[in-house]
């Protein structure tokens, strides 16, 4: 078993975003974030210690965002970009900042792709059948074409 880090207590939308604090745990984090007269329910929380722990290989400090059914899709975007960066700035060892949404939510997935995310897989919970979708920063995608070579070696 791993153990999973906390998620970090300083996660700072862009000043365009007013973020209200609703919950906190360890692994897990709740917002009401306002803007332009919307008003969107946010979790954080670490896909180790989440729902999605045995979905994927997790690594400890991935992290999972769930947005509340009430956000409209075309603020998604520019939520998805916002708390992204936002992860990113306060754990720069976040390897994935995951988004899982049913599989048949294609406006869900258009909106996270256009925010940067790529499909990864679809995964079966149990209870629902969600793809994941993945934002990932570059030193993660990058590939090292020299298969001769041993990294680290």
């Amino acid at each position: 078993m791993i153990t999973v880090p906390a998620v970090p207590a300083d996660l700072v939308p862009d000043p365009g975003w007013e973020a209200v604090p609703t919950a906190r745990g360890r692994t897990t984090a709740g917002f009401q974030l306002r803007r332009d007269g919307a008003t969107v329910d946010v979790r954080l929380e670490r896909c180790a210690a989440g729902r999605l722990r045995s979905a994927y290989p997790a690594g400890a400090h991935d992290l999972e965002v769930r947005v509340g059914a009430g956000c409209p899709d075309d603020l998604l975007p520019a939520l998805l970009r916002s708390l992204t960066a936002a992860v990113r700035a306060a754990d720069p060892h976040c390897r994935r900042v995951v988004l899982a949404v049913p599989v048949a939510d294609r406006g869900g997935i258009t909106a996270a792709e256009s925010a940067g995310y790529r499909y990864a897989v679809d995964v079966d919970l149990g209870t629902e059948e969600l793809a994941l979708l993945v934002a990932e920063p570059a030193w993660v995608t990058v590939t090292d074409i020299d298969l001769d070579r041993v990294p680290g070696a």
